[in-house]
């Protein structure tokens, strides 16, 4: 399991610094980096709230939306043998690699739920 947060539909990463004794993490899935830390779980969810609520406020005065832009375009880079396979699955269903990934993700994301 990752170690994340959520919030009004906003994810945030979380890590742990032992020279400094604290939480700290980021939103994830943004244009911009927004951060936050704590030195207690209570404070971290708090002030992971208040990261995400000062964001979206702060991308409403600038009047741009405040989540990132997916193009839907991303590179994957995999084992060779497994591409040849994947490529061979694909060519038996009679779709291109793409609909074919595609379709796998989709599979894979709403059995995830």
């Amino acid at each position: 399991m990752a170690n994340t947060i959520g919030y009004n539909g906003y994810i945030g990463s979380i890590e742990y610094s032992p020279e400094d004794k604290c939480f700290f993490g980021k939103l994830e899935m943004i244009d911009d980096l927004v951060t936050f830390e704590a030195t207690t779980a209570e404070e971290l969810e708090r002030n992971f709230r208040n990261a995400v609520d000062e964001y979206i406020k702060t991308c409403k005065d600038l009047g741009r939306p405040p989540q990132k832009t997916y193009k839907g375009v991303f590179n994957v880079r995999i084992d060779p043998e497994l591409h040849k396979k994947v490529y061979q699955e694909a060519l038996k269903a009679g779709l291109s690699l793409n609909a074919f990934v595609q379709q796998a993700l989709s599979k894979e994301v709403q059995g995830s739920r």
